[in-house]
């Protein structure tokens, strides 16, 4: 008899460990898997492209600029032989962003492209912002920025304070024409 519980606690324990494991894909993981398929391209923005002088910003500015620690992309440049791989990733995708951990914060309805802005974290310290857009005819774009207690305030503090720096703008361009923009 002791037996008898001895494997039927240790059954439930296996079971609550395999119950609690998800199956599912995590982005950050999604990205390193993806970074090796020569259908993606896949870079980090360094802060250091933005050239953003804290002398001439306010402190929310400079708050705002402090709170993000990297921005990572990854893109998907769809062609002609790649139509099926790209129905594929974007499926992918659309599945890692439904989990309940992404709170949506805008869509993205444009002539330029569709998507939507998520974030990670609480309201008022946000930990990951991403940005997903698409255009099934060219492609899409999976944008991270990675930050600590990010607050949404700080977006339009951070597009303020990008708009005082001396962007190099030869990079950014560069940028945009590796995702096809």
């Amino acid at each position: 008899m002791k037996n008898g519980i001895k494997y039927i606690t240790a059954a439930l324990i296996l079971l609550v460990t395999l119950g609690s494991c998800s199956s599912s894909q995590s982005l950050q993981e999604y990205y390193v898997d993806s970074s090796e398929n020569d259908n993606f391209l896949s870079f980090d923005v360094p802060t250091s492209i933005l050239n953003i002088a804290s002398a001439n910003l306010s402190p929310e500015e400079k708050k705002a600029v402090e709170s993000i620690k990297k921005v990572n992309v990854l893109a998907f440049n769809k062609t002609t032989d790649n139509v099926d791989s790209y129905k594929v990733e974007k499926t992918k995708v659309n599945a890692i962003l439904g989990n309940k951990k992404y709170t949506q914060l805008m869509k993205i309805n444009s002539k330029m492209a569709k998507g939507v802005v998520k974030f990670t974290g609480e309201e008022d310290a946000i930990d990951e912002v991403i940005v997903y857009g698409y255009k099934d005819d060219k492609g899409f774009a999976l944008i991270r920025v990675i930050g600590d207690d990010m607050n949404p305030a700080y977006l339009g503090k951070f597009i303020s304070a990008m708009e005082k720096s001396d962007v190099d703008e030869g990079a950014l361009k560069k940028i945009g024409d590796l995702i096809g923009s």
